[in-house]
């Protein structure tokens, strides 16, 4: 192996064994080793980027649709609480059917009785569809358990009897 390129640089790489030091000339041989190993750092920077990328774009798709669901709730209730929740879960996590709840009237996040809407399909003017839903009374951590006076499709056959 030959030594660092340069003396100014022999104080800033000496603690590196020889094999990670620069050269100051290349070795001999094709330079087929370095060639491959390039090749791979740049396939695994564009692996990277691309995921990064995916990722990214379906952030803004997530982040859009759930905009737009509080936007829902509020029309569909006519009240503008800022204290909603919304369940990407409670459905299914690929299903994109989101369940939005917020209380009936004023007062603390799950502190009165809340109104659950069922909310899928395309983001139109800010706002989804609002496919059905339930009541919950106040305190209820349990969804499914506690669920009263479902209507629409998203609520068929899901409160209990």
């Amino acid at each position: 192996m030959s030594a660092p390129a340069g003396s100014s640089e022999d104080r800033r790489f000496a603690r590196l064994p020889p094999w990670l030091r620069p050269r100051a000339v290349e070795l001999p041989g094709s330079g087929t080793m370095r060639l491959i190993e390039t090749t791979l750092l740049v396939l695994v920077a564009v692996l990277l980027i691309v995921a990064t990328v995916n990722d990214l774009s379906r952030q803004v798709g997530v982040n859009r649709r759930l905009n737009a669901d509080l936007a829902t709730w509020r029309a569909y209730t006519g009240r503008s609480y800022h204290n909603i929740g919304a369940d990407q879960e409670l459905l299914g996590a690929s299903s994109q059917h989101e369940v939005v709840c917020g209380n009936t009237s004023p007062g603390p996040p799950k502190g009165r009785t809340q109104i659950c809407l069922t909310i899928w399909g395309p983001v139109s003017d800010g706002r989804r569809t609002v496919h059905g839903g339930w009541y919950l009374p106040p305190g209820s951590e349990d969804q499914r358990a506690t669920r009263y006076g479902c209507f629409g499709e998203g609520g068929e056959g899901e409160c209990p009897q």
